[in-house]
């Protein structure tokens, strides 16, 4: 067996392990929370208190403008001067959480906003809150506007974890940094790395395509040929 082909034997279960214990669980864990806080901030900005709707917009704006790896950094290397200590995982967990969280509040914010004011006069006109006609009546119509883009900032999110690997997780790009600093191979192991990631996005599109057929038969449009 060529010596090339056998590295790359070798590697790949360290690789698709570390995928499967921290990769994989980060970005769905990273995933929830963000969509919830964003969901949050969404909520806030369209009809919060002008107060906390400052305080949400700020938040988004300074997540967006500024780099996911400096914030992890921050998070990771420059707490630590101000006596807060936060282990690798839970500190990659909260950076990618709050970079979720803002770019997620914006296509939820997009999502209700789109909702025609008359549903929210027809739900008020058959004796609903302004609570009841958002979880039966926005909610539910804001899912199938929001689930495409919101598919597609999870994929992102998959690869966006090989960031965790510069403050030390030992996700999937880690371990191949690892091997290659034993073997002396980067091209072979990050090309390695690389097609696991390709072949976990692909599988997630495939989801995502399943995903908007299902709301796509609702209403509106699928792609040719889906």
């Amino acid at each position: 067996m060529p010596p090339t082909l056998q590295l790359m034997l070798d590697s790949l279960w360290p690789l698709v392990r570390a995928g499967l214990v921290f990769t994989v669980p980060l970005a769905i864990l990273s995933f929830a929370f963000g969509l919830s806080l964003g969901f949050m901030t969404a909520v806030v900005r369209l009809f919060g208190p002008k107060p906390l709707a400052a305080i949400a917009r700020f938040y988004v704006w300074f997540i967006r403008g500024t780099p996911l790896l400096v914030q992890l950094f921050v998070i990771f290397y420059g707490l630590p001067s101000v006596g807060i200590l936060i282990d690798a995982f839970p500190a990659a967990l909260i950076g990618f959480t709050l970079s979720v969280g803002a770019y997620t509040s914006e296509i939820i914010r997009a999502a209700l906003s789109s909702i025609n004011k008359g549903q929210w006069e027809a739900a008020y006109a058959i004796g609903m809150t302004r609570n009841q006609a958002m979880k039966r009546t926005i909610v539910p119509q804001a899912v199938r506007v929001a689930v495409p883009p919101l598919s597609n900032s999870f994929i992102s999110l998959v690869k966006d974890t090989s960031l965790a690997a510069a403050i030390t997780v030992p996700e999937l790009f880690q371990q191949a940094q690892r091997i290659v600093a034993t073997t002396y191979e980067p091209l072979i192991l990050y090309v390695e790395a690389a097609l696991l990631y390709l072949v976990l996005s692909s599988v997630l599109s495939a989801l995502q395509s399943r995903l908007e057929a299902r709301f796509g038969r609702q209403g509106g449009y699928l792609e040719s040929g889906a």
